[in-house]
């Protein structure tokens, strides 16, 4: 048997041999994939294909899976708020020396119709009175600068005088490499504005994805409260960047809700069809009340 194996191996070599000196051996061919038709969405992680108008009814959440899309504030605050009203949208940005800044700037107000990283309201959630902050992963990754620190700045001022409750959904890559350290900055303007709230007032952060860098080290750390979506990733640095300065392998679920839920860094992973009633029973439990 072995004898008649190797034969039969020995023969097929030499007809390889052969096609390839005939140059006539088949030669492999790359099939594009066709593109997906406009209103239908491929989910990263189960791969179902979903209509648009079923991701909209379903809130942006794979049916299969469960997968949270991230999705733009005005789908978030259009989804949670009874209604509401956008502020602190005439802040202008400063810092726009560095190379080609003021051009990217302009392309990331074009393609989300939104003037920064982060929209702040000012509305009702089940009939309480609340101050919401969006931040926006689809403007420059949700990055801070320092327009989007001074409004989350005044979001916490605001809450502070008035006695408003606020509600922070944090999405971010961290701080704004274009404006240097004054993207940093906003890191301890914010802590400090958030420390002073912490006297009277009640903060709740809801972690979605992702959620890194300054944000994460700054206000979206410093809630009374901490939800999460799920699957969300927080964290500072990246999964690669420290498992390359620790020299070990860290574990799949590394950074993700459910892994801060275990250590103890959030409170609760709500998923996105929960979170108006979630909300609306932490404010009704802290003693504001339904208008």
């Amino acid at each position: 048997m072995s004898n008649a194996f190797d034969k039969r191996k020995q023969e097929l070599n030499q007809f390889s041999e052969a096609l390839d000196k005939l140059n006539i051996r088949k030669k492999e061919t790359t099939i594009t994939p066709k593109a997906l038709p406009d209103d239908v969405t491929k989910c990263p992680k189960c791969n179902t294909l979903i209509f648009s108008d079923e991701m909209q009814k379903n809130l942006f959440i794979c049916p299969k899976c469960n997968h949270h899309f991230r999705i733009t504030p005005k789908n978030r605050l259009d989804a949670l708020m009874d209604k509401y009203e956008v502020i602190f949208d005439d802040i202008a940005e400063k810092y726009t020396d560095f190379p080609d800044y003021k051009e990217k700037l302009s392309k990331a107000v074009e393609d989300t119709n939104e003037d920064e990283s982060i929209t702040c309201a000012v509305g009702y959630i089940d009939g309480i009175k609340v101050l919401v902050g969006v931040m926006n992963s689809f403007f420059m990754m949700g990055s801070m600068g320092s327009v989007c620190g001074e409004k989350v700045t005044r979001m916490a001022e605001k809450a502070y005088k008035e006695n408003l409750p606020l509600v922070i959904f944090t999405c971010s890559g961290g701080a704004r490499m274009q404006e240097g350290i004054i993207s940093l900055m906003q890191m301890a303007k914010t802590s400090a504005a958030f420390a002073k709230l912490n006297e009277k007032g009640l903060y709740i952060a809801v972690i979605t994805d992702p959620t890194t860098g300054g944000v994460s080290a700054s206000f979206a750390s410093l809630a009374d409260i901490t939800l999460a979506e799920p699957g969300a990733l927080f964290g500072f640095a990246g999964k690669r960047v420290i498992e390359s300065t620790i020299k070990e392998v860290l574990p799949k679920e590394f950074q993700t809700a459910e892994f801060n839920l275990e250590k103890g860094f959030i409170d609760k992973i709500v998923s996105r069809k929960d979170m108006k009633k979630t909300l609306s029973l932490i404010l009704s439990l802290h003693g504001y009340k339904h208008e």
